[in-house]
């Protein structure tokens, strides 16, 4: 009787096996219980708030500590500091502090502006209506003064909805008075909450800053423990592409919108446009949205100057469509560059996609996700290419029909018909 071998491969076969077939299982229960899933990792997220809020500031404040750090407090701090450990936690301290006064600092100055124009701009608005439904009712009486039957249909139209509305509000509206008031005051506690949030956010987030540098090479330490060395270093760059992708976007897209925001601004109050602080902050905001931005702050904005002066208000759409293509062919391009690397349609699909799975979020940052997960897929179609002696550039599959795979030539479709031997052309070479 031959005597058994033990053989390891056989150890990890078995364990990659069952490993498979463990998340095969896991995925049919988390699709068979999704909203459950669901549900519960909506109240981690929701138990996580105060956390999420100190890493997307840390990361928002991240590039104007750096440029505080290096270019103010550092040079100061060296003149009066004796050893460089204590120059450089002076001046991080000091670069935190400002990046955290000047966050804050916009902030107030953004809800100084909105706040008292929106409750002026709410106050004229609830001060028109009356005359508004006066000059309505005087305009109807006298376009069917000369048809009295038109004019009692719609005067019974009129009295039929009206009566209809009362009954809503008699029978339908205040016996659900207790669930409005529990969803108000749910809603009030809500906003509380957020607020709260927001400012253990921002604790969170200088002591995030404070370590950067040690919960980076920590980091490091664990990718490099975990992976080999040369998986740990194309983490690394995709770490750092992934960052420079969403630093240089948002950090862009922020100056455009504060830029649109100015020029907003400008033609608000050369055109005599009501409200024009509050219409260009708002225009400002909603601008950082790539491609629909402007069209979404121009809507409620729209709507509150329709009340106050509708000629004003049809100029005022008027400008903010050619602001908008002033933004979206000049502008935008020469504040982002070509930093997206992906067409407008891609764009497009991203905002869209992003805005219907992930709300306001996905709206802002489906553009640079998009740009990570397609420039990923590209290094991986090109290394495969690359490894089978293939031409990575696109424009070298435009009119191809075929690659012969003897000699390693390009065939054109009919009409382009051109063969290339792969090792001749210095232009359509496979692999290069």
């Amino acid at each position: 009787m031959n005597k058994f071998r033990w053989d390891k491969k056989y150890l990890y076969t078995g364990i990659t096996a069952f490993l498979v077939i463990l998340a095969c299982i896991l995925v049919y229960m988390v699709l068979q219980n999704f909203s459950s899933v669901r549900q519960a990792v909506g109240g981690l997220m929701h138990v996580l708030s105060p956390v999420t809020w100190g890493l997307v500031l840390a990361y928002l404040l991240n590039p104007m500590m750096c440029t505080f750090e290096k270019k103010l407090f550092l040079p100061l701090c060296a003149r009066f500091c004796r050893t460089e450990r204590n120059c450089r936690t002076a001046a991080r301290s000091g670069a935190i502090f400002l990046a955290v006064t000047v966050l804050l600092a916009i902030i107030v100055a953004l809800l100084w502006m909105i706040l008292p124009q929106l409750y002026t701009s709410i106050q004229n608005v609830v001060s028109v209506i009356p005359g508004y439904a006066e000059n309505l009712n005087t305009w109807l009486h006298d376009a069917f003064q000369s048809m009295p039957e038109v004019e009692n249909v719609v005067i019974s139209t009129l009295d039929r909805i009206t009566a209809r509305f009362t009954e809503w509000l008699e029978q339908d509206l205040l016996p659900q008075m207790n669930d409005i008031i529990t969803v108000v005051t749910t809603s009030v506690y809500q906003i509380f909450r957020g607020i709260a949030n927001f400012f253990i956010g921002i604790i969170f987030a200088v002591y995030l800053l404070f370590s950067k540098s040690g919960y980076m090479a920590m980091g490091k330490k664990l990718l490099y423990s975990v992976f080999s060395v040369e998986h740990a270093g194309l983490i690394l760059r995709g770490l750092r592409f992934t960052d420079e992708a969403f630093s240089g976007f948002i950090m862009g897209k922020l100056l455009n919108s504060a830029i649109i925001g100015v020029l907003c601004y400008i033609g608000c109050m050369i055109l005599n446009i009501p409200y024009a602080l509050l219409v260009s902050v708002v225009v400002g905001v909603t601008d950082i949205i790539p491609f629909f931005g402007p069209f979404i702050g121009a809507v409620p904005c729209a709507i509150i100057l329709l009340m106050a002066d509708p000629v004003k208000c049809l100029v005022f759409i008027v400008f903010i469509i050619l602001l908008q293509q002033f933004d979206g062919n000049i502008l935008g391009p020469k504040i982002l560059g070509n930093s997206t690397g992906i067409n407008g349609f891609w764009v497009m699909f991203a905002i869209i996609v992003g805005g219907g799975l992930f709300g306001f979020a996905g709206m802002l940052l489906g553009v640079p996700v998009f740009v990570v997960l397609y420039s990923g897929l590209k290094a991986l179609v090109n290394n495969a290419l690359r490894r089978r002696g293939l031409p990575t550039e696109t424009e070298k599959y435009v009119h191809l029909d075929h690659i012969d795979p003897a000699s390693g030539s390009i065939i054109r479709t009919p009409g382009h018909e051109r063969h290339v031997q792969g090792q001749d052309s210095s232009t359509d070479t496979p692999g290069k």
